[in-house]
């Protein structure tokens, strides 16, 4: 499981370097990133622009995490491919998840 962990001073940003998240990796994954935004202080940047495929394992498994975030702490959704965005549209989620397209420091970065 590959994330890369940066604490900015208005949020923690958390970069998924998996291309697949489906259920031979949803616990796995569910499992590492609350371990990770239990204890956050801050919102929480998920950032998702290497995962080119989500199943619904993979969306359970944000929903998870989201959930395991104090109220007041929003999960940020950003740099979405065409692929995982269609999951999060087809399910509605995107009403629930605040998506962001990846910001112009990110798009270099890739």
């Amino acid at each position: 499981m590959q994330f890369v962990v940066q604490d900015s001073e208005s949020h923690l940003l958390i970069r998924v370097g998996e291309a697949r998240i489906d259920a031979a990796i949803a616990t796995q994954f569910k499992d590492r990133l609350r371990a990770i935004v239990t204890r956050a202080t801050k919102p929480v940047h998920l950032d998702l622009q290497h995962v080119d495929f989500m199943d619904s394992s993979g969306l359970g498994a944000v929903i998870a995490v989201r959930k395991a975030l104090p109220d007041h702490l929003p999960l940020v959704l950003q740099a979405l491919t065409p692929n995982v965005e269609r999951v999060f549209r087809l399910t509605r989620m995107d009403s629930i998840f605040d998506i962001r397209p990846a910001t112009p420091q990110e798009v270099q970065r890739q």
